[in-house]
């Protein structure tokens, strides 16, 4: 019998068996059910999405054994009084506080601590009190807001008016916000069934080796094991993917891991632990080999192949557009330079998981993937089942920022709940996370660009290598992604551009927010800073004079139609950049869309009930952005003048509709989500007539809008690569020490749908461009991941943050919803290139490498991040 441990937990007393290895956390989620705190980083203890109050102290929860807290009192955010939770529901809703949401409950119970000791800190108290709570969504901006806000309601003050009219451009909370605040919003890991079983998972040892014996003795002999998967008891195909099927869900003997993230074997069992623990158990025998490691080496024809007999080169994207190496041999000023980039970890605070039931003679899986229908897909190609056997349902999740575009764990889920019969739950550890998922893309890239006297840009070349890791992942698109956004958002009569993904045995690298295109950024406007200099005008002017406008040429070719508002974007950003003396500023232009002669597909519907409430199905991923309340908004927009309201609109992703779309991802959800809601929504309104949306009752209206108007980079005949792009220009400000001061981003939206969203977003991705600008790096070695934790990863916490604020240009886009173009990913695509530009104002070094880690401002946002070993600076 375990020991026991004797709590007091929210005023009740309680005694519990602990194992030797369960933490106050396991507790806490295990048997007494108590799931606002989030397991985030155990061990670690570093992302206080656990924090607890343990005799009125904030304390994580997970990074020690739960006997350490015996005869201790114990508040979880369940504990809190009426009062307090409704205070920091209300603040955390009016401010938009809670993206993905999974960080809340932490932060709030880390906020009260701090208002009990001082019932009215400063923005750079709270801050610092919040240096223990990670936040991959917000920024920090609008959770030191909710704070402050609380802190006044607590105090008596008037509460905040919210916005419930659920009208567009409106700030209407965010869907579910008090849950989400609160804790109440249930993600995958709190989902639990009857009969439900734990998988887990083992993992390769070595990038590149021949798998020679695996031995499952011992882990079948753990008491609670149900059963050991491995390679050969896969009923249908083991590797599958998003584009192309190449990553299998389980490596098997004979066959050589491609790297340290391969699955070998899955493991089912009645406990968690015990799971865990016969995962551990299973031997591997290898005959280990040389990885390939760099991408340029794994270009020559010696190289060993990552996939034998298919090469290392995934594939190859290239644009030639006028005449370049002319074009430059004439031109007034050249600059040429190699740039680089790293390795990054998305970093969202929900580690992967994923529940797969069976039902009848199919699959049910709950998912928080990116793209449940291309989940379904791939699942049932794994279990050797017809796709109407399988249906994913979406779980709205903790961040994922791209990561979780690729299958993950939901294979091994339902392949173990294939097998056993019974419900398993899937979840990974923080440094199983790390270990498994694709990473953003590390990219080299050699840029030569030139220009007139005046600084009018007459060519460019440009040749990019990047390391897609072991498996196709989305690299194809990515590298797809670079090469099309090469030029950024300005306009150069002749381009040359060449783009190629590379295996090697590094982990697998895909979809990160920015998808290349920031990469890209980077160099290009590191050019045109140099350029700038050898004219003699500054960097503002260089980009205005070159700003693509309506009719402008984007590099693949693309002519402009209307909605290009980054002149307007720059004029916005003009007097802060010349008014100050450490000013950098850079542009941006992403697209709205996969296009590239990739039909684009929105599909929705609404369904009407008795009540005359009504739901929303659509087709994308809420993952913090705000899609659910940007859809919910339109039908309440749509609807107004049949009494629809925001508090009878739910929202629901599912394939029980075939609502195939795509990936959420390319900025698209509002986009092609908003049209196809706004149809369904015209589709009710025709039928209604003026009677009773209840007379309706039973009916549900299904849209789908579809742009077929893309051609291939490589179409001599391109006239659109994709649908629209957004566009965006920042100015960063360092104060006289070097030291972020301020970041200025100033971007067209095409409409404001909501601007609590709008401006989180923003925050959040200045907050992600900031880290990979400066401190951000997972390291890789001979193919081992030596940053293994969220410590190690280089995150600015809450106070290195500077202040962030948000101009909005709204030139409409014709084709969006209401003008609205994509800012999903945009808002992070300018800002290395801003404080690079800043930085050498300051301190005369052009820089070349991220992150920037010997600069003042990386020093001063996290100087813990700087002094890392083994991670290098520019």
């Amino acid at each position: 019998m375990s020991p026991q441990v004797r709590l007091t937990v929210n005023g009740k007393p309680a005694t519990i068996e602990a194992g030797d290895d369960d933490t106050l956390l396991d507790v806490l989620r295990g048997p007494l059910g108590l799931l606002a705190a989030k397991d985030g980083c155990q061990p670690e203890g570093y992302c206080g999405c656990c924090t607890v109050l343990v005799d009125g102290h904030a304390r994580v929860a997970c990074s020690q054994p739960a006997h350490k807290f015996d005869g201790k009192e114990v508040i979880t955010l369940e504990g809190f009084d009426g009062p307090t939770r409704e205070a920091f529901a209300l603040a955390f809703a009016s401010s938009g506080a809670s993206q993905c949401g999974f960080c809340s409950p932490g932060i709030i119970v880390k906020a009260a601590a701090l208002l009990e000791r001082n019932p009215a800190p400063s923005r750079p108290q709270i801050a610092q009190a919040l240096a223990g709570n990670l936040c991959r969504c917000t920024g920090y901006v609008k959770v030191i807001d909710a704070v402050a806000t609380a802190a006044r309601l607590l105090a008596g003050e008037e509460q905040p008016e919210l916005d419930f009219s659920g009208r567009i451009g409106s700030r209407t909370p965010k869907y579910e916000a008090f849950e989400l605040a609160l804790g109440e919003k249930p993600f995958i890991d709190d989902l639990s069934v009857d009969g439900m079983l734990f998988g887990a998972l083992r993992f390769a040892d070595h990038p590149r080796a021949v798998v020679t014996r695996i031995d499952t003795t011992h882990a079948q002999a753990i008491e609670g094991v149900v059963r050991v998967v491995l390679a050969p008891d896969v009923l249908g195909r083991r590797a599958v993917g998003c584009i192309y099927d190449d990553w299998p869900v389980l490596v098997g003997e004979g066959e050589t891991t491609c790297y340290v993230g391969d699955v070998l074997a899955c493991v089912a069992a009645t406990t968690r632990d015990a799971a865990r623990r016969g995962a551990a158990a299973v031997e591997v025998e290898y005959e280990v080999l040389q990885p390939v490691t760099d991408p340029h080496a794994a270009l020559a024809p010696e190289a060993p192949q990552v996939h034998p007999g298919e090469g290392n080169l995934l594939k190859t994207y290239t644009i030639d557009r006028g005449n370049a190496d002319d074009a430059l041999a004439t031109s007034a000023h050249v600059v040429t330079e190699t740039f680089s980039t790293q390795f990054i970890e998305h970093a969202f605070l929900e580690p992967e998981a994923a529940l797969a039931c069976p039902e009848g003679d199919g699959m049910r899986v709950f998912s928080g993937g990116q793209g449940i229908w291309d989940d379904r897909r791939q699942i049932a190609l794994v279990l050797g089942l017809p796709e109407d056997k399988v249906r994913v349902t979406l779980v709205s999740n903790g961040g994922a920022f791209g990561a979780k575009e690729d299958l993950g764990v939901n294979g091994q889920a339902a392949l173990l709940a294939q097998l056993t019969g019974s419900p398993v739950k899937v979840t990974l550890t923080r440094a199983e996370s790390i270990r498994m998922h694709a990473k953003r893309h590390p990219l080299t890239m050699s840029y030569t660009l030139g220009c007139d006297q005046s600084g009018k840009l007459t060519a460019l070349k440009a040749d990019i290598v990047g390391d897609t890791g072991a498996y196709s992942s989305v690299g194809d698109k990515v590298l797809q992604r670079a090469c099309g956004h090469c030029a950024s958002a300005y306009e150069v009569p002749n381009v040359w551009a060449q783009a190629r993904a590379v295996f090697t045995n590094n982990p697998p690298c895909g979809a990160m927010r920015g998808f290349g295109s920031n990469q890209a950024n980077f160099a290009m406007e590191g050019c045109l800073d140099r350029l700038a200099e050898k004219v003699g005008i500054d960097g503002w002017d260089i980009r205005f004079l070159n700003a693509l406008d309506v009719g402008g040429v984007f590099a693949t070719g693309q002519v402009l139609g209307e909605g290009v508002g980054l002149k307007q974007c720059l004029s916005a950003l003009k007097g802060y950049y010349k008014g100050a003396r450490y000013a950098g500023i850079a542009c941006a232009a992403k697209n709205t869309g996969v296009g590239n002669g990739l039909p684009e597909h929105g599909r929705a519907s609404i369904e009407v009930f008795d009540d005359g409430s009504i739901k929303v199905r659509h087709s994308w991923t809420e993952m913090g952005q705000g899609v659910h309340t940007v859809l919910q908004q339109i039908a309440c927009e749509e609807l107004a003048s049949a009494g629809v309201e925001l508090k009878n609109v739910s929202v629901s992703v599912d394939t029980e509709r075939d609502f195939q779309s795509g990936q959420t991802t390319a900025s698209r959800g509002t986009f092609l989500g908003g049209l196809a809601v706004k149809e369904a929504c015209d589709k009710l309104r025709a039928e209604l007539n003026g009677s009773s949306l209840v007379e309706l009752a039973g009916r549900e209206f299904t849209a789908e809008i579809t742009f077929d108007i893309t051609q291939p980079m490589d179409d001599p005949n391109l006239q659109r690569s994709h649908i629209c792009y957004g566009w965006g220009a920042q100015v960063v400000l360092l104060d006289d020490a070097g030291r972020l001061a301020k970041v200025i981003a100033a971007h067209d939206v095409g409409r404001v749908m909501n601007r609590n969203l709008l401006e989180g977003q923003i925050e959040g991705a200045v907050h992600m461009g900031l880290g990979h600008s400066l401190t951000e790096e997972l390291v890789v070695e001979d193919g081992h991941i030596t940053t293994p934790t969220l410590k190690s990863q280089g995150i600015i916490p809450a106070k290195g943050m500077p202040e962030v604020h948000c101009i909005f240009i709204e030139e409409p886009q014709p084709e969006g919803p209401y003008g609205a173009k994509g800012v999903g990913e945009i808002g992070l695509i300018p800002t290395a290139a801003a404080v690079a530009s800043a930085s050498y104002r300051f301190d005369g070094k052009w820089r070349t490498r991220l992150p920037m880690k010997d600069t003042a401002a990386a020093k001063a946002a996290h100087p813990r991040a700087v002094r890392k070993p083994g991670a290098a600076s520019s």
